[in-house]
């Protein structure tokens, strides 16, 4: 017996690399050092800095990837890797400087997963950060043929004076809010527990998503804010704090920027709460309380001012093409987040 009987196959490997080197590539950027297939890959720290400080952060696509291995549509959950990573790091004021993979799988299937790394090429092409390197791992045994899993690690660079870290924010300041561009990558748990005891395909097209399947709607990818955001601090923009709204919406993410003696206050009706979500609450019949604790609810990213630039920022954002509004206000507090019914 040898590996390929044993259920891994060695030159399948080998191909695969072959096969995704070239577009992998295509997402290099200055500091990049050597080429794919390394041990290791080697990135020159940018020029220019006084007390460069580099911000790491890691994430995966989590149970999202049911519906992609279900639909058979692989090409946008690689975004969704890239965008986990590189907007948390965003949230520091770093600017990504390189991403890596880890992709495991049942079975290597070369054309599926050569979707999955185009996904990762366009989402770091979306955040200007290299595609460094990777794992490709493949398990017979642990996943099911035709199944594979994501975690991806991105590293970042800020100016050691000019790390964001929720010390700069104070009472008053306002937040504004940047649009998601759906469910992103968090509560899909609760999501394909709705769509099973609907008994709902997710090639089923309902009116409210006008001619979309279920599946298109739901793999829509994770938002990408690091252009927007980048530019906003190249134009000395006064940023005290940001906050990327992942698992635990609201309630649970906008804490994280803020002090420890201070609150946000939230004013839901300054947006009105996309369809999808709309559609979610009403076929699950899931309490108020439990939308706002598990999905963004329209809200991707949040950027808190000062209050006196507050509505001349949300033009800027507006002027790029970027909606924009204002959502709250920084409030003496513990931690909480008002105003949510």
């Amino acid at each position: 017996m040898d590996y390929q009987q044993a259920g891994v196959d060695i030159e399948a490997g080998r191909s695969f690399v072959k096969t995704i080197k070239d577009n992998v590539e295509s997402t290099y950027r200055p500091g990049v050092l050597g080429g794919l297939g390394g041990f290791g890959g080697c990135f020159e720290i940018p020029a220019g800095y006084r007390q460069p400080v580099l911000i790491s952060g890691t994430d995966g696509v989590g149970t999202k990837l049911k519906i992609a291995h279900q639909t058979d549509q692989h090409h946008t959950v690689g975004i969704d890797l890239v965008a986990m990573c590189v907007n948390d790091i965003l949230t520091s004021g770093a600017e990504p400087l390189f991403f890596l993979d880890y992709l495991a799988t049942g079975k290597l299937e070369p054309e599926q997963l050569a979707q999955v790394v185009a996904g990762i090429v366009e989402g770091c092409k979306q955040s200007g950060c290299a595609l460094l390197g990777g794992e490709t791992a493949e398990m017979p045994g642990f996943y099911q043929a035709g199944e594979y899993d994501l975690a991806g690690f991105c590293v970042g660079i800020v100016e050691k004076s000019e790390i964001l870290d929720g010390s700069q924010v104070q009472v008053g300041d306002v937040a504004i809010a940047l649009p998601s561009s759906g469910v992103h990558s968090n509560g899909f748990s609760l999501v394909r527990k709705i769509i099973e005891m609907n008994q709902l395909s997710w090639d089923d097209k309902p009116a409210e998503f006008q001619g979309k399947t279920l599946g298109e709607v739901f793999l829509t990818p994770t938002q990408v804010y690091v252009q927007a955001i980048q530019a906003a601090l190249k134009v000395n923009m006064e940023i005290h704090g940001m906050a990327h709204i992942t698992g635990g919406g609201l309630p649970e993410n906008l804490p994280r920027c803020l002090q420890a003696n201070q609150s946000m206050a939230i004013d839901p009706s300054t947006w009105e709460i996309p369809t999808l979500f709309q559609w979610l609450q009403t076929m699950g019949d899931v309490p108020q309380a439990a939308m706002w604790d598990t999905f963004n609810m329209g809200v991707g990213y949040v950027v808190i001012v000062p209050a006196p630039k507050a509505a001349e920022n949300v033009a800027w954002f507006k002027a790029q093409g970027i909606a924009a509004w204002q959502v709250g206000t920084v409030v003496a507090g513990q931690g909480e987040v008002l105003g949510l019914q």
